[in-house]
């Protein structure tokens, strides 16, 4: 027993120890507990910390990329040799017609050239209208080139109001820094009852930031001369000689002003003239009767306008008729034999002319065609415009990605391109450069290669290309400012490549190995930004977001605007249009490669999927509608209706109703029900064989005149299209639903002209739809232009008649080639 209780006395204290042993750490255990917890729940809070900071830097490194890339120019090598377009390298090119804005002008191509032009006023009672920029607004009846060959001579007639207008220059090589020029002036009144009004001419030289001006002035009124240097043409002397009667021999009365000034910007050079006009001047010559006009006096500034550069104007008033004669001769040109100008600058005129029409015939063949000499003039001065709308711009485009959240502006760039339309688009659009080239590669191809190279000079590191240019104060001055913007993920078609596949049997391998590396990063930027849901499908990105506004949301990416597309956006939407244009992407990206002995087969390989005809079938071919067509979310029931605007505040006016949609049938995924001309594509880039099945169809659309076509030309958008000829808001009509427009005409009658040569079952038809398609547009553009003095925009699908901007002598001039039966 008592071992028994020795055993347990022995044991007890010691389990009782190892008790209170346990219940010690259990009391540090619940001391420690909470610890534990807030530690672990700090561990957690510190890694989801963590983590949200690296996501958050992840992502702003990914927005700071992505501003970064936006703003770096591409890493290769530039298309264009540094130096090129200098007075040495390009003498025949560094003066130009380069400012397309204003009706008469020119400059150099420099970043911050010396300018000179041509302003006039008819003198009326109130003022008159002073004329500079082209504007719609002005309402002359006429104006544009009738003969410019791109290099050395222009001719140009305008009418404003009764008065004629005739500007002409010739240039003539010489010196280091672009050689000698000269203008002629020659103004006359026609079909003007009464004294006809007092003309002044005003004639500027300025300056952009850099450079020196001196004038010379006789009585103190009259400028006769302006010496001056700038960092591109070294010394110079611009001469403002005395005005004659139109024969150029007996001298003219005149009354003589003189402007100088500091100039606020190119872009305002036109509100300096007019705020320094003042009435207190009398024209008086000997024996004829005295009449007030207005003319410079004194310049006070613009506000808000620090000087920029230096103006200096020479006005001449006078009675008209009378010619004016102005020279430029650089101090660099040595043993010039005499001035430019009287019979030496008639006589090189006529050269020019005659030289230019030799070479129109040469490059066109009209004559030999059968066409008559006023059909000829009509497509010598449709090439005259395109060439003498072509300028020189330099500045920074307003750019953004959608990962930032305000724009920035891009690096300095220059650009020499043609423009669209000298009044409303006097500047550069992607997917209309590739048109307007298409004309120009045929009549020059070293200067359609040059401006090919600054357009690709303008992309970035990732391979974009804004597809409109708007650089410098001058350009930036014609924009609404809505429309400044870039955006980083639109797209435009790459319609340069049609006229580099023109250029490619003659281009030199140097040149083209230049271009190779940019051409594969555009190509590879289509690619990848402009992929589709599907394998080997593609998406214009960029429509407009706001479905309550607009009957059919535009894509302005696409080129045709307001062409009806899916009527609610979305990541599921199949573009036919842009699918075709990377097959041809695909084509001339392998013939450029096998040209530089470059790896071609990726290019072939993916040519050949765009183009496999059962595939495009399969992806594209609308049974119900019996044509090819965009894929997505749409709806068929939609329209605009008038929504009563919401009551107004007290003491305030009532708000005005407004258009806005109404989707009547919810939308869901199917083939959009618009025959036009994206439904034409895979037949417009030739994509589609000529034993295609689907063939007849196109054709028999293309010739229904319940659909496609008119006597005019083929239609946008079929007449028995839900959207046909309807507005897509309140404010903006029918744009590509409807109307007849030239480049897509161009691209029809370049496919049926291949397809009238390829053996196939429909090559008959094929034919006599080209022959009647080509009589039908080049007789109403003819037409149009006789009567209205211009090229338009588009055409009405009703009645021909020009429609839209005007002068438009951007891809409207492909009408040359048209003529030419050149494709």
């Amino acid at each position: 027993m008592a071992g028994e209780r020795r055993r347990r006395g022995g044991e007890g204290p010691r389990e009782r120890t190892r008790e209170r042993g346990t219940r010690r750490e259990r009391e540090k255990e619940q001391q420690r507990g909470p610890r534990r917890g807030r530690t672990a729940l700090v561990i957690a809070a510190a890694a989801a910390a963590a983590a949200l900071a690296l996501g958050l830097a992840a992502a702003e490194w990914k927005r700071w990329n992505a501003a970064a890339l936006l703003v770096t120019p591409h890493p290769a090598p530039p298309a264009l040799p540094p130096g090129s377009t200098g007075p040495l390298a390009s003498p025949q090119r560094f003066w130009g017609t380069y400012r397309p804005h204003v009706y008469f002008g020119m400059k150099t191509r420099s970043p911050r050239a010396l300018v000179t032009g041509l302003m006039w006023l008819q003198q009326r009672e109130g003022g008159g209208s002073l004329r500079h920029t082209c504007e719609q607004s002005d309402g002359l009846s006429r104006y544009g080139w009738l003969m410019h060959d791109g290099e050395n001579f222009g001719v140009q007639e305008i009418r404003d109001e009764g008065l004629f207008l005739k500007t002409e220059f010739v240039k003539r090589p010489g010196g280091e820094h672009g050689g000698d020029w000269s203008w002629r002036i020659t103004a006359r009144m026609e079909g003007v009852g009464g004294p006809a009004p007092l003309l002044s001419l005003f004639f500027y030289v300025a300056t952009d930031e850099q450079g020196t001006l001196e004038p010379h002035l006789e009585n103190r009124t009259r400028l006769a001369a302006v010496t001056g240097t700038t960092e591109e043409l070294g010394r110079f002397t611009l001469t403002f000689l005395r005005p004659t009667a139109e024969s150029g021999e007996d001298p003219k009365y005149a009354s003589y002003n003189y402007l100088e000034a500091a100039s606020p910007g190119l872009h305002r050079l036109t509100e300096v003239v007019r705020s320094s006009l003042s009435n207190r001047f009398v024209f008086a010559p000997p024996g004829g009767p005295r009449r007030r006009f207005f003319a410079v006096d004194a310049f006070r500034g613009l506000p808000g306008e620090p000087p920029r550069g230096r103006l200096l104007l020479h006005q001449v008033t006078l009675e008209p008729p009378a010619t004016v004669e102005v020279t430029f001769e650089s101090g660099s040109a040595a043993g010039r034999p005499r001035r430019l100008a009287g019979g030496a600058l008639s006589a090189a005129l006529a050269r020019h002319a005659a030289a230019f029409e030799r070479r129109f015939e040469e490059t066109f063949g009209l004559a030999r065609k059968g066409f008559p000499p006023p059909q000829r003039r009509f497509a010598q001065a449709a090439l005259s415009d395109l060439l003498g709308g072509m300028g020189y711009f330099h500045g920074r485009s307003l750019v953004q990605s959608p990962l930032q959240e305000r724009p920035v502006p891009a690096p300095e760039a220059a650009l020499f391109t043609a423009v669209p339309s000298r009044s409303f688009f006097p500047r550069g659009f992607l997917w209309d450069e590739g048109f307007h080239q298409l004309l120009l590669a045929r009549w020059d191809p070293a200067l359609s290669r040059e401006v090919i190279a600054h357009w690709l000079d303008l992309m970035n590191a990732e391979g974009w290309i804004p597809r409109e240019q708007i650089l410098g104060e001058e350009a930036r001055a014609k924009v609404p400012p809505e429309f400044l913007l870039q955006r980083s993920e639109t797209a435009n078609p790459p319609t340069l490549l049609l006229a580099l596949q023109r250029l490619l049997p003659a281009a030199p391998s140097s040149y083209l190995r230049r271009l190779f590396p940019r051409l594969r990063a555009w190509y590879d930027w289509y690619n990848r930004t402009q992929a589709g849901p599907l394998p080997l499908t593609f998406r214009w990105r960029g429509r407009d977001p706001q479905l309550e506004r607009f009957l059919n949301p535009k894509t302005l990416a696409s080129g045709l605007d307001d062409y009806p597309r899916a009527s609610h956006p979305s990541p599921e939407e199949r573009h036919l249009d842009l699918r075709c244009w990377m097959a041809l992407a695909s084509r001339v990206l392998a013939e450029v490669a096998e040209r530089l002995g470059e790896p071609a087969g990726p290019y072939r390989e993916m040519e050949e999927a765009l183009s496999d005809n059962g595939l495009l079938e399969q992806l594209h071919w609308a049974p119900e509608l019996g044509a090819f067509a965009d894929y997505g979310n749409h709806s068929a029931a939609v329209g605009l209706r008038w929504q009563r605007a919401a009551p107004a505040a007290p003491g305030q006016p009532p708000p005005a109703p407004r258009l806005v949609r109404e989707v009547r049938e919810a939308p869901r995924p199917r083939f959009v029900g618009a025959l036009g001309y994206v439904s034409l594509f895979p037949l417009l880039l030739q994509l589609l064989r000529p034993d295609s099945p689907r063939l007849p169809a196109m054709l028999a659309a293309m010739r229904s005149e319940q659909q496609l076509w008119t006597p005019f030309g083929l239609r946008s958008l079929a007449r028995d299209s839900p959207l046909y000829m309807q507005r897509n808001t309140q404010h903006d009509p029918p744009y590509w639903r409807g109307s007849i427009w030239v480049n897509v005409n161009y691209l029809a009658l370049r496919a049926l002209h291949s397809y009238a040569d390829a053996e196939g079952p429909q090559q008959e038809q094929a034919a006599e739809l080209y022959h009647e398609l080509r009589h039908n547009l080049v007789a109403n553009l003819y037409r149009q232009y006789a009567e209205s003095g211009f090229l338009w925009e588009h055409y009405s699908d009703s009645t021909g008649r020009g429609q839209g901007c005007h002068p438009f002598a951007g891809w409207s001039a492909l009408v040359v080639l048209v003529m030419a039966e050149d494709y």
